[in-house]
């Protein structure tokens, strides 16, 4: 019998230690779900927020695109409308120096000439004009001296065929007679 009141002290005093502990226990575990539960809420909200997120970023980065587009056409123009303007400029000064340089194988085409034409006349060679007016006094000649003799003078005259050839013979052909060159 001792026995048996002993395992019932024992098992009174176990009873409550259980109580004491299920006590400290509930708020620990009824904290730790809360928190549990505040990571879920968390979770959720972040989702449904990033989602915002999202879409307001996808409609910024729309927006952002769309500005980019007006403003490269807004630039591409500028940037043609400044080619233009120094293509322009280029044209013509490319045109000018074009010109200045024909000018200027012009002064020297004609130096050239000027410096070949006096050291022919130096060398005594007739310039073109000199052999044309050769020319054209030799043609008023020709007409005097038709008009005069009363016949056309017709273009020169082609050389008649020489009559069969004979055979010609051969001469005997004398060698000189070698000189004796004296000796000093």
């Amino acid at each position: 019998m001792v026995k048996k009141t002993l395992k019932k002290k024992v098992m009174k005093k176990k009873a409550p230690a259980k109580a004491a502990s299920s006590n400290f226990v509930a708020p620990v575990v009824e904290s730790a779900r809360e928190i549990w539960l505040a990571g879920l809420g968390a979770f959720s909200v972040a989702q449904n927020e990033s989602g915002k997120m999202i879409e307001q970023g996808n409609k910024l980065f729309e927006k952002l695109v769309s500005e980019g587009v007006k403003l490269e056409k807004k630039t591409r123009n500028v940037t043609e409308t400044a080619v233009g303007d120094i293509k322009g400029e280029v044209d013509s000064k490319v045109g000018a120096v074009r010109k200045q340089a024909a000018d200027n194988w012009d002064k020297l085409e004609g130096i050239f000439e000027d410096r070949v034409a006096r050291v022919l006349g130096q060398l005594g060679v007739p310039t073109a004009d000199e052999v044309n007016k050769l020319s054209n006094r030799v043609q008023t000649l020709s007409r005097k001296v038709t008009a005069m003799s009363g016949t056309k003078v017709t273009k020169a005259a082609k050389p008649r065929k020489a009559a069969a050839k004979k055979p010609v013979a051969k001469a005997a052909v004398k060698k000189p007679a070698a000189k004796k060159v004296a000796k000093k």
